[in-house]
């Protein structure tokens, strides 16, 4: 079996029960989040080894995500416990219905937390230095490069190294608030380093200062390939070679966008590691952004495997047909 590993930070998340302000909140549930973790989940349910590689604190949220991840078929025995520093934290405050303009919200406490400390010492531990070197697949984001000058430079080690026949993925995944004073550069360097990038249209403008495809693509000049996530529109796959896929996505019923981004990055990859071509591969992306955005969840169910191989070999009328609300996929007429 194909095996991936995601490196990256993986928070405690606490939500309001009830769609309330959080002041007003009496009851907040606990859950996990996190880029990379949900990639690793991601590509678990689509049948790969899947690892997630991070630090967590000796508290009670680092415990949960570990026991979350090891849940959904994640291992996590590149893992490292910090004995004094805690497990970041992140508070999702739900979009209110007296305010049809704004959406969800999201607080972050995650300074000094026990993933800021990564470095390239991580990758000296035997488990992780194992599980990479066993790796198909070793998938990045720019959230690491920004947490701090450990974590960039551990995603300069990995990206400088020798590739032994692996594959590396970066997706951008630009957040304003951990790059603001910072130099955005970075992210273009390390971008240009992988063999797969993934980033949203809207990011490229923030990340990159552009979102023309072949601006970006000078810019990127030397990854294989530059996935370009247009939202609810299409997404578009750039090769070196100069070739262009673009591959409508399906017609989704929104619920709640979170997540999507990291779903659709699990079902590309996916795709490129079980030696799909890019309109496959882009069309497993869709579908599973698709699972998630119909639930409040960071990811959703995909359909059982029958199902999920004949909407992604269905034709292109059928595929535009495609109406996909309540985590259900059904044409246009209801079929």
């Amino acid at each position: 079996m194909l095996s991936t590993v995601c490196v990256g930070e993986t928070m405690a998340m606490l939500t309001p029960v009830h769609a309330v302000p959080l002041h007003q909140a009496t009851e907040l549930h606990c859950g996990i989040g996190g880029a990379e973790s949900n990639v690793a989940m991601g590509l678990a349910a689509m049948g790969l080894d899947s690892h997630w590689v991070g630090r967590v604190g000796r508290d009670g949220f680092g415990t949960r995500i570990l026991n979350e991840l090891s849940g959904h078929g994640v291992g996590v025995t590149g893992v490292e416990v910090d004995p004094a520093l805690p497990t970041g934290l992140y508070v999702k405050v739900p979009a209110q219905s007296s305010d049809p303009d704004g959406g969800s919200s999201v607080l972050y406490y995650r300074q000094g937390s026990a993933a800021s400390a990564m470095g390239p010492a991580t990758l000296a531990n035997p488990a992780v230095a194992g599980l990479l070197e066993n790796a198909a697949l070793i998938h990045l984001s720019g959230i690491t490069a920004a947490l701090s000058p450990e974590c960039l430079q551990l995603l300069e080690t990995v990206l400088t190294g020798p590739r032994h026949g692996r594959t590396i993925s970066f997706d951008v995944n630009w957040r304003a608030a951990l790059w603001a004073g910072r130099d955005r550069s970075a992210l273009q360097r390390l971008a240009n380093l992988a063999d797969v990038v993934l980033v949203g249209k809207d990011e490229a403008e923030h990340a990159f200062g552009t979102t023309d495809e072949a601006e970006l693509r000078r810019l990127l000049p030397d990854p294989a390939v530059l996935v370009i996530k247009n939202e609810a529109i299409s997404a578009i796959a750039l090769n070196r070679d100069g070739s262009r896929e673009e591959v409508p996505a399906l017609s989704v019923d929104v619920v709640e966008p979170v997540g999507a981004g990291d779903s659709f990055a699990a079902g590309y990859l996916s795709g490129m590691l079980f030696g799909l071509g890019q309109k496959a591969s882009l069309r497993r992306g869709h579908v599973a952004a698709a699972c998630t955005l119909t639930v409040h969840g960071d990811r959703g169910p995909l359909p059982e495997a029958a199902r999920l191989s004949a909407i992604l070999d269905s034709t292109d009328a059928a595929w535009a047909a495609i109406r996909v609300a309540d985590g259900h996929f059904n044409t246009r007429t209801g079929a």
